[in-house]
C-alpha cells in the first residue's frame, strides 16, 4: 500500500505511535482510578453531578478502547474506540466548565482529545477504515 495518504511519511509514523502511546496511557491510568473509585475521583463525580456507578462504566470503555485501538486490524472497531474516547473527554471538559471547575481542571481531558486527534489523524493506512473500503465496494459491485 502506498504511503502517499501518509501525513509526513516515517516522521508521521513516530509522531502517531508517541501520540498513541501517550493517550493509551492516559485512558489506562484514568481508567485504573475511575475502577478502583480513587477517593478524588469520587468527590469530583459528585461535584459534577454524575451517580458513581458512571467510574466504572466509563473505565471498563477506557481499557476496551485502548485494547482496540493497539491491536492491529478491526479498523472499524478502532473508529468506535476513538469516537468513545473524544466523546468521554469532550464531556469531562464540558461538564466540568457546566460546574465553573478552575481551568486548571480541564488540562488533562483537552490534553486526552488532542491526543486522540493525533492519534486517529496519523494512523497508518492499515489502521484506517478506509484502507478496506475500495476492496469491499469493488466485490459489492460485482466486479
Amino acid at each position: 500500500m502506498s504511503t502517499q495518504n501518509q501525513p509526513a511519511g516515517k516522521a508521521g509514523k513516530i509522531i502517531y505511535w508517541i501520540a498513541t502511546a501517550w493517550l493509551a496511557l492516559g485512558m489506562i491510568s484514568t481508567a485504573v482510578v475511575q475502577l478502583i473509585q480513587m477517593k478524588e475521583e469520587t468527590n469530583m463525580m459528585v461535584r459534577l453531578g454524575y451517580p458513581l456507578y458512571l467510574l466504572t462504566i466509563l473505565g471498563t470503555w477506557k481499557i476496551l478502547g485502548v485494547i482496540a485501538v493497539l491491536m492491529p486490524r478491526f479498523p472499524l472497531l478502532k473508529e468506535w474506540a476513538y469516537a468513545g474516547f473524544f466523546f468521554a473527554m469532550s464531556g469531562a471538559v464540558i461538564s466540568h466548565i457546566a460546574v465553573g471547575d478552575n481551568p486548571k481542571a480541564l488540562f488533562g481531558p483537552t490534553l486526552l482529545i488532542v491526543l486522540t486527534a493525533a492519534s486517529w489523524y496519523l494512523r497508518p493506512a492499515d489502521r484506517k477504515l478506509s484502507a478496506r473500503r475500495p476492496a469491499v465496494l469493488h466485490r459489492q459491485a460485482g466486479k
